[in-house]
């Protein structure tokens, strides 16, 4: 399994504080099958706590999603700044999400040398 986080997101967790730490762990539980929405088209939404607060009031982050290959963190917004995605943004994600499920590792590849992407550290629980 791969992680990526465009690099919007990347100044998005750094400005919120997120670490790579609670990312991954928001990629290992959908590994598990423990995905908070499924919102179609290999895009799905895992809550991610705040730092030293719960999941609850934490963050919201869409993710383009294959189980078992790879996922890429596209957006995030704070809970407490908006309940959710209009129709027009997640029909964008979903269209975004697709794109790079279809393109797969040729897509990583461009975005990576083009520095549009950053890997992140996963460790693959044993």
């Amino acid at each position: 399994m791969r992680v990526f986080k465009t690099r919007w997101f990347a100044r998005f967790a750094k400005r919120e504080d997120i670490s790579d730490d609670r990312l991954v762990d928001a990629i290992a539980r959908a590994e598990r099958g423990l995905i908070d929405a499924n919102l179609g088209g290999g895009l799905i939404k895992q809550r991610v706590a705040r730092p030293s607060k719960g999941k609850s009031g934490g963050y919201r982050t869409l993710i383009a999603y294959r189980r078992g290959d790879f996922a890429v963190l596209l957006f995030a917004f704070a809970k407490k700044e908006r309940d959710n995605l209009n129709p027009n943004q997640l029909a964008l994600l979903r269209g975004t999400a697709d794109e790079i499920l279809r393109r797969g590792d040729l897509y990583i590849a461009g975005e990576l040398e083009e520095g549009r992407l950053q890997e992140v550290p996963y460790a693959e629980e044993e």
